[in-house]
């Protein structure tokens, strides 16, 4: 990565200093702390010119409508303060003059307006491009009082240059060599571009991009964070109900002891601790423990309580541990779907689907599919759980084939069948798609199974992506 230099921002200045000048600033929008979107009209155009202070990716661009898309801005409801304040003083204004500092990686732009007061006033808003310095600041020409910064700075941050309403805006201290660089960004951009291409273009699509993967790995992160913790304490459940099961798994040996004890009432054996007695189902003598308080009967009736109440244990310990696999299942597909997903639009859908956010995905479920041709036939991928959701429900026919990796987590596969029945390997291809659409590690083999579409079955309040299945085939891959 390089980073947004004097000369490049003197260049991307000089290339729109005549729509700049005269520019009305009519829309003023503060996606988050470190992005600002002013919306310019001049010479019967509107622009959007964005600025990010991002110590990361900090530049300044005007931004096409595939830029916004990619940088997939959501707009508060409730405004940051600072916008709120530059929208007090600036929106509607027109820009009166603009320039950058000499050697330096600030943009600044001129206004006069007039206050409440009726009273002329000259401000200026300063753009400062400089690393984890980046800021954006409103002050009076005049008595170069601060109005307001992006960011305050005290001088625990900075001995030097302190920045908050109501203090002197200096510029910051002179660097030695600050204006020298090797290759300046726009010279480099130049080698990938057409000579035709403007500088704004080319820094719109460098910085969106960046920005991009910056913000698929933030969300990959955070869901990351949400979803896995969750796996750790249903595994941690599982355990837990699965050990309590192997130590109550008595129940056939408590039959077993009340049905011998009540075959041998009439050897008035009653307030024993223990008896001896043939096991007629396994063929050899057993000893039975016996509470001394009770007769034999009373005995033998205790261990059928006993049976009773283990046999009811297991039953609900084995359905609350079927749901606890169905969810362990789906978070183990929800983490592989966050680690392949490739686009803010995929990790979007698994938020909604998360219950994260109420914000819906930008294109419908169907565009996002993965979908290819295998020997004629029309096959679709799904790339997280609301979407092999969708292919189930919505997507899928009787006849079609369904494809999964069994026991790791991995997409749903299906291969869409029309007229004539697929050959073994259109079935084989579509087998290979689902191994490598999972999280099964090369080189390993891994069971592939596949059945018809009629026979998958949705159980009640599953996960979204659940299914259960019969009359399946598995091929090793």
């Amino acid at each position: 990565m390089i980073n947004l230099d004097y000369q490049t921002l003197s260049v991307f200045f000089e290339e729109n200093i005549d729509f700049f000048i005269g520019a009305r600033l009519q829309k003023i929008q503060q996606p988050t702390r470190r992005d600002f979107i002013f919306s310019l009209r001049n010479h019967g155009e509107s622009r959007k010119l964005y600025i990010n202070i991002n110590p990361r990716i900090y530049h300044i661009t005007f931004m096409s409508k595939e830029g916004e898309f990619t940088r997939n801005f959501v707009i508060p409801k409730h405004p940051p303060m600072f916008c709120m304040l530059l929208r007090k003083y600036l929106e509607g204004t027109i820009i009166d003059d603009a320039k950058v500092v000499e050697n330096e990686r600030i943009l600044e732009f001129f206004f006069e307006i007039t206050d409440e007061l009726a009273q002329k006033r000259a401000l200026c808003l300063s753009i400062e491009l400089m690393g984890k310095h980046s800021n954006v600041i409103l002050y009076d020409r005049e008595t170069s009082l601060i109005i307001g910064c992006a960011h305050n700075v005290g001088s625990e941050k900075s001995r030097y240059r302190e920045l908050k309403g109501g203090l002197k805006y200096i510029y910051p201290p002179k660097v030695n060599d600050r204006a020298k660089i090797i290759t300046p960004l726009y010279k480099d951009l130049q080698g990938k571009y057409n000579t035709s291409v403007s500088v704004s273009r080319m820094l719109d699509e460098y910085f969106s991009k960046l920005q991009e993967e910056i913000n698929i790995r933030e969300k990959k992160r955070n869901l990351y964070a949400l979803v896995q913790p969750k796996l750790n304490k249903v595994e941690g459940s599982i355990n837990k109900i699965t050990n309590l099961l192997n130590k109550r798994n008595n129940a056939e040996k408590y039959k077993l002891y009340g049905e011998l004890l009540t075959a041998n009432i009439y050897k008035n054996a009653n307030y024993q601790n223990q008896i001896e007695l043939f096991d007629y189902y396994n063929n050899k003598n057993i000893i039975i423990e016996l509470d001394t308080a009770k007769s034999l009967k009373e005995n033998a009736q205790r261990y059928f309580k006993l049976y009773t109440k283990s046999k009811t244990t297991k039953e609900k310990s084995e359905i609350v541990l079927n749901n606890l696999q169905m969810q362990k299942e789906y978070l183990e597909n929800v983490l592989y779907s966050i680690e392949t997903a490739v686009s803010i639009n995929e990790l979007k859908e698994i938020e909604q689907e998360l219950g994260v956010t109420d914000e819906k995905p930008e294109k419908n479920k169907k565009q996002e599919l993965l979908t290819l041709s295998i020997n004629g036939f029309e096959v679709y991928v799904g790339r997280n759980n609301k979407q092999n959701d969708y292919i189930i429900s919505k997507l899928a026919k009787d006849d079609d084939y369904w494809f999964h990796t069994k026991l790791c987590a991995g997409s749903h596969v299906l291969l869409k069948v029309n007229t004539s029945e697929p050959d073994e390997l259109t079935i084989y291809e579509c087998c290979k798609l689902a191994r490598e659409y999972s999280s099964a590690k090369q080189p390993s083999k891994v069971g592939v199974i596949y059945t018809k579409a009629k026979f998958l079955r949705k159980p009640p309040a599953s996960p979204p992506g659940y299914v259960t299945y019969k009359n399946e085939k598995e091929i090793l891959i």
